[in-house]
């Protein structure tokens, strides 16, 4: 019999970022949260240190965690849903390092930084109890500060939804924690899923953090996704009041 269990995250801010293949000028987002992002801001919590000669080895007990993301739209008074819009940040920078590593005072370089706005997230982390006991203690009182993918994304709510449970117990009450009457399914929502290698629809992503120290290039081991969206069989409703 599995001892597993599943601990619920809210990801809620006013601006979001969520970056995998993003270097250089141009620093985009993925429309959802990267097991990245959620490693690392579970790291933070913890206190791991990114230059600590021990990060990789404390970064790979993580691996034992399955992560599915869902899209939790917000709605307005009028209960009609919102629509997740793209911010594009434009910054000149001065004084840059060239790929020689000689620091050039004079250049300057124009970039293009994506946020997420009106984005709202839910993640479910399946995997061995101590473990999940152990960051739900961490988001209860972090050691470092955290934040929905670059710093400048603070979240609005607490991270933490409930204690860790069932996969039933905690999806219900982040439904109840956003809004929703709690007997929604997971179906009614826009997922992505960890799946094999080999699943039919399956997608590969460099978001598997091994060492956030390590030069770029080492950093991340591949992960494959499904992306699934909502049924329309059934539309979420909002709970009264």
């Amino acid at each position: 019999m599995s001892s597993d269990v599943c601990l619920a995250l809210l990801l809620d801010g006013p601006m979001q970022s969520w970056g995998h293949s993003s270097r250089f000028e141009r620093r985009t987002t993925a429309l959802h949260p990267t097991r990245s992002g959620v490693i690392g801001l579970i790291a933070a919590a913890a206190g791991i240190d990114k230059h600590g000669p021990k990060e990789a080895e404390q970064l790979d007990r993580f691996n034992a965690l399955r992560v599915t993301t869902l899209t939790l739209p917000r709605r307005n008074r009028q209960a009609q849903e919102l629509f997740m819009q793209r911010l594009e940040d434009y910054h000149t920078v001065t004084g840059i390092r060239r790929a020689s590593g000689k620091e050039d005072e004079d250049a300057t370089v124009q970039t293009y930084r994506h946020y997420l706005l009106d984005a709202r997230f839910g993640v479910l982390l399946e995997g061995p109890s101590p473990l999940l006991e152990e960051i739900a203690a961490a988001l209860r009182n972090p050691k470092w500060g955290v934040w929905l993918g670059r710093k400048c994304c603070l979240p609005a709510n607490p991270l933490l939804v409930a204690l860790p449970g069932s996969r039933a117990a905690v999806w219900a009450a982040l439904l109840k924690r956003t809004g929703y009457t709690g007997a929604e399914t997971e179906e009614q929502f826009d997922r992505v899923l960890e799946v094999a290698a080999t699943e039919s629809g399956a997608d590969m992503i460099e978001d598997t953090p091994i060492a956030y120290g390590a030069p770029i290039g080492e950093r991340h081991a591949p992960r494959w996704i499904r992306r699934v969206l909502k049924s329309t069989a059934a539309k979420p409703q909002s709970a009264p009041g």
